[in-house]
């Protein structure tokens, strides 16, 4: 099918999701979580041909977020099944009132419509976001990166088979089949038929779709997040939490690539961040962290000296920029110049200090004596996630089921005329 005729499709699946109560959309969720599971076999066997193909075309880290195995596509259905927990959030009533001529005023929540989402290399996304695009009452249309097609296709076909095993209409999530950029373009100008895009990747993918989508969209996903190592930290606490925030996972948006070091601190702690971030990591066989230092960082270990690009790049990668700083309000300005406002840190014991910086900080996420890796929908209870909005207008942080609805009002009179 081209893409206009999936945009179609899904204008008229909206009736059809529309007439679902909550009960029968909870069934379909367990359908597709369900199947799933049950056709893991088929999606492992295309997975398998996408990562073939995509070896040595992308690093070793983005074949990471392609490769799928058992324990991942579990990982998937249970978040599925996450979702199914969780309270419907269409038709709440949102608020009450009646103003000076006896209208009765109700403001209800309602689904957007029909979701577009263009995302890159990460299977799990198709899942996660057919999951929350139902749950919320929209039909959403799917368009994955090719490196991944075989494998969302595969991961979109078992739950299109669990919606059809139950007798519901499959075309309440689609896929589109076009993995070029005109596929991407065509959604980011419908007009009529996509009531928001949400674009999930790199910097160039979300800069593509704000720059150019005539349709609703959200900036989501950039993450250039970092970890400010006060003086009064507990180092030991800091160095689990900035070894955590960049190497447990490195490829996601919401890994580390900024260590911000006092002064102060720096003499002891730098010290410690490359014995565990490197030496450590040479000697266990695993794979070093590249410290890209700043002048003042490299007085105290050594590194790759760092140029000024290094401070606003999202590396998604074991490299981590290092700067060392005079003061909390040194830290908060580089943050302000270079943030791509996702996820930032501070480690301090100081509560002055981390009072200033979750005030001064202007980010989706601040965290005081924690990893960045924990900005996640699932983490913060949404089940899992549609994406992280870096922006302010309508939805912020980690999407889940409420960023995904937005409301009318019901207005109820006597006879009232104006």
């Amino acid at each position: 099918m081209t893409t206009q005729e999936i945009l179609e499709q899904a204008v008229r699946a909206k009736k059809v999701l529309a007439l679902l109560s909550e009960e029968e959309k909870n069934q379909a969720l367990k359908a597709m979580a369900d199947s799933l599971e049950k056709e893991s076999a088929a999606i492992l066997k295309e997975n398998a041909v996408d990562m073939e193909k995509a070896r040595g075309s992308i690093s070793d880290v983005m074949l990471d977020r392609l490769m799928l195995n058992e324990a991942r596509i579990h990982d998937m259905a249970e978040g599925i099944r996450d979702v199914i927990r969780l309270k419907d959030p269409v038709g709440r009533v949102l608020s009450e009132s009646v103003t000076q001529d006896g209208l009765k005023l109700k403001k209800i929540s309602v689904p957007m419509g029909v979701v577009a989402i263009i995302y890159e290399s990460r299977p799990n996304v198709t899942s996660d976001a057919a999951a929350l695009s139902l749950k919320s009452g929209n039909v959403c249309v799917l368009r994955g990166g090719k490196e991944a097609y075989r494998t969302s296709r595969a991961v979109l076909d078992a739950m299109q088979h669990g919606l059809e095993s139950i007798g519901i209409d499959k075309t309440i999530i689609n896929m589109v089949e076009d993995t070029t950029r005109q596929s991407s373009m065509e959604l980011m100008k419908a007009r009529g038929y996509v009531d928001l895009l949400i674009p999930r990747g790199g910097a160039g993918l979300i800069k593509a779709c704000v720059e150019n989508a005539s349709v609703p969209c959200i900036e989501t996903g950039t993450g250039i997040c970092s970890v400010y190592v006060d003086a009064a930290a507990d180092l030991n606490m800091a160095l689990d939490i900035i070894d955590n925030a960049k190497t447990q996972r490195p490829s996601v948006c919401n890994a580390a690539e900024t260590l911000l070091v006092h002064e102060k601190a720096a003499e002891a702690f730098l010290p410690m961040v490359k014995k565990r971030l490197v030496d450590d990591r040479i000697e266990a066989g695993k794979i070093p962290v590249e410290l890209r230092l700043s002048e003042k960082a490299r007085q105290y270990i050594s590194g790759t000296p760092a140029v000024p690009e290094d401070f606003d790049t999202e590396f998604l990668d074991f490299i981590l920029a290092v700067k060392v700083v005079g003061s909390v309000q040194e830290a908060v300005e580089h943050i302000d110049e270079h943030s791509t406002h996702h996820s930032e840190a501070i480690i301090t014991a100081d509560e002055e200090t981390a009072a200033y910086f979750t005030a001064r900080v202007d980010s989706a996420a601040v965290y005081v004596n924690a990893s960045t890796r924990f900005t996640d929908g699932g983490k913060f209870g949404l089940g899992c996630e549609m994406g992280i909005s870096t922006q302010k207008l309508h939805a912020r942080g980690p999407m889940g089921l409420e960023e995904l609805t937005s409301y009318k009002y019901v207005v109820t009179g006597n006879g009232q005329i104006r």
